[in-house]
Order: structure tokens, then sequence, then C-alpha cells
């Protein structure tokens, strides 16, 4: 019986995989300065659910809560902690403010906050480390307006660093949580 099923599961996986990638079409060719779909919608036939929610996001980027003040703070989607610190500083309040203005005038935005850390202290520490940033910006979007199933808090600890180094300038770089739009982002033309 154990043989029967280590030689039909491997063809049925096989069959599956290439039943799926058979039925995918190409996409068609646009050329530049051409509106692919004049209706203003994107089509996603044919695309992976990731790549048909990645466009779906690009179309449905929004101008809505965009000013000329705030497009500059809107552009920055990170913002930096000191050492052992989960406190927020001066210098991002306008930049966090300018997103829960953006956020609050769109309630189809949502923003997925991902805490980190520099490689320095354990894995654990650094893990609640970074989820205490990330729920540090989640309070602060919360008490500016923002409704809590816009947003979406993760630590990555000092998992996903953005500078390799082992000094200084890296570790302060890497102690941050950026704000990674998955619905509906700002559009900052």
């Amino acid at each position: 019986m154990k043989l029967v099923k280590l030689l039909v599961l491997p063809v049925l996986a096989t069959t599956l995989i290439m039943t799926g990638c058979a039925s995918r079409k190409p996409a068609a060719d646009i050329q530049v300065g051409q509106n692919p779909n004049e209706s203003g919608t994107v089509s996603t036939e044919g695309l992976s659910e990731d790549a048909a929610l990645n466009a779906q996001n690009l179309a449905g980027a929004s101008a809505k809560g965009v000013t000329a003040a705030n497009k500059a703070f809107l552009a920055k989607r990170v913002v930096h902690f000191d050492y052992d610190s989960s406190d927020l500083s001066n210098e991002d309040y306008q930049t966090l403010q300018a997103h829960a203005q953006f956020l609050v005038a769109n309630a189809n935005s949502k923003v997925a906050l991902t805490g980190h850390t520099d490689e320095r202290g354990t894995r654990e520490y650094n893990m609640a480390l970074g989820e205490r940033r990330a729920k540090a910006v989640e309070s602060f979007l919360i008490t500016n307006g923002v409704t809590a199933t816009q947003l979406e808090a993760v630590s990555y600890g000092k998992e996903m660093p953005i500078n390799a180094g082992h000094d200084e300038n890296a570790w302060k770089e890497n102690r941050r949580v950026e704000l990674n739009y998955e619905a509906v982002p700002p559009l900052l033309k």
C-alpha cells in the first residue's frame, strides 16, 4: 500500500502542476503610452494570486488624502528607533501623521507594519522588540483615526537586516518599522 502511495502522489502532484501551468495565458503586448484597459480596471486573468494583487494595488493607488504638504512624508515608508527602544522619535511624527491622514481618507487601504531590530541580542528578545516597535507605530496610527482592520503588525526581529554591516551605522538602519501598503497605496505623482 505504501508503495502505491509513493508512486501515485508524485504523478498526481506533477499532473496538478502541469495543468495549472498550462491554463495560464500569456500577457498581451502593450505599447508604450497605450492604456490596456480603458475602463480603469485591471485585468488579472492568467496572473498568479500575488501578481494579480500587485496589479490591482498599483491600479488602485489613490490620490485622495495626498496633499502637496504631505507628499514627501508619504514617500517615506520607514521609521527608525534608538537602541533597545520602541519609542517613536520626534522626526517620525510628521511621517506617521501623513500616513494616518491618508489611511483615514482611504478606508480600503491596508498596511503591514513590519518591525525590525539590529543583530545584537537573542532571537527571542529581538522578535519581541520588533513587535513592540510595530505595535508602537500601530498604536500611533489608531490614535490618529486609522481603523485597526487596516493595519497588521508583524515582527521579523533581526532576521531581515537592510544593512548587513556590523557597526553602529548598520545597526541604526536596521532598527526600523517599515510601512508596506498591501492595498491602495498613496499615489504620489
